[in-house]
């Protein structure tokens, strides 16, 4: 089988865990944290690295850390994870949806203004499978209106729009390190910003709330989010390496895309003149006249040895949602049609060539 993703973990990882278990720092109070969050935050290009558990306590702290509370708006893409919508929702805050485009599948970002209301506080662009969002017009739009811009950057470890890095360009970013990430730490997050009062309100509520003056004295509600030192151990072997790892994952998007290009009735992610993508994962959009959708699509590459995994369900879709009086009657067409035509393909940095021919000609094969 030809998995959908698989880690690279051949640097010094094991060397950098070994040394946690020596010393005893296995807890969030060892200095790999330290030493990763300086280097992730040197690499985007911000003054400050908040290390969380995973990604979705990422999002959350950094809604916290940008004001996001009660009753507030939070404008997000349709076509994205869950985790955008339930960061907002634990706050107390309410998601408003936008349709993606169809050419990057990221948010429309034409669709923003007319979703804004008094109770607008945030902007979420959320960079989806490696491709950074349009974000000038974002910036407008917030600028104009007071907006916070909290961008989800988990899939875009070293994109870049109009030559800044992902994740530098709204007042503060969320990561994720998940295990299928360009960089991992099993499961792991971080929320980025160059705002030195996001960064001790992000720092705070990772940790519980605690107040510096007192132990055990709260004036406001945290969550236990913090890193480990095993994981940040992981982390900074694997910051030696991002540059790499981006290339790597260019150089096999692109080849995947010279494969693709011959067949007919396949669509994929545009990569604009403005924008450095970086194939977080490498995705198809099936052409409906094909008359074969992405479930049945996956079946058939299964048998062929080839994983795969489905896209994203629009937020719009998810009964948990609905259950809570969201999006009910609401519609995205763009969302709808690639959630149904969209699916991943094996896209790990230890794929090789003659495997992405094999995906390419079995892709073909079943087109027919």
């Amino acid at each position: 089988m030809i998995p959908v993703n698989q880690p690279l973990l051949n640097g010094h990882e094991k060397e950098l865990l070994a040394q946690c278990i020596e010393t005893g720092w296995i807890s969030s109070d060892g200095p790999f944290v330290i030493e990763f969050e300086r280097k992730f935050a040197d690499y985007i290009g911000v003054k400050y690295g908040i290390a969380v558990c995973n990604g979705t306590a990422a999002l959350e702290t950094a809604l916290f850390a940008a004001g996001v509370g009660k009753g507030d708006e939070v404008i997000m893409p349709s076509f994205t994870i869950i985790s955008c919508a339930l960061a907002a929702i634990r706050l107390g805050a309410v998601p408003v949806l936008v349709d993606c485009e169809p050419e990057t599948w990221n948010m429309d970002v034409n669709q923003i203004e007319s979703r804004l209301t008094s109770k607008t506080k945030a902007i979420m662009p959320v960079h989806i499978y490696g491709h950074p969002v349009n974000m000038d017009p974002v910036l407008a739009i917030a600028k104009k209106h007071n907006l916070v811009i909290v961008e989800d950057a988990a899939e875009v470890h070293g994109a870049e729009y109009k030559g800044q890095k992902c994740g530098s360009i709204g007042h503060v970013s969320a990561w994720s390190f998940y295990a299928n990430k360009i960089i991992t730490t099993g499961e792991g997050g971080m929320v980025l910003t160059s705002d030195p009062k996001m960064a001790e309100r992000a720092a705070s509520y990772r940790n519980l709330c605690f107040r510096p003056e007192k132990r055990f004295y709260h004036t406001e509600l945290g969550y236990n989010f913090r890193m480990t030192n095993l994981q940040a151990a992981i982390g900074v072997a694997q910051m030696e390496r991002i540059e790499e790892f981006v290339r790597i994952k260019r150089r096999l998007g692109e080849y995947y895309r010279e494969g693709l290009s011959k067949i007919k009735g396949i669509k994929y992610q545009i990569e604009k003149p403005w924008a450095k993508m970086v194939y977080w994962m490498y995705c198809i959009e099936l052409d409906n006249a094909l008359g074969i959708d992405a479930e049945t699509m996956m079946r058939e590459l299964g048998k062929e040895g080839i994983g795969t995994r489905p896209f994203f369900l629009g937020l719009h879709e998810q009964p948990a949602l609905h259950d809570l009086d969201l999006f009910k009657g609401e519609s995205y067409p763009v969302t709808e049609r690639i959630a149904r035509q969209g699916l991943y393909l094996p896209s790990g940095m230890t794929l090789t060539e003659r495997q992405i021919d094999e995906v390419v000609a079995a892709v073909n094969k079943i087109i027919g």
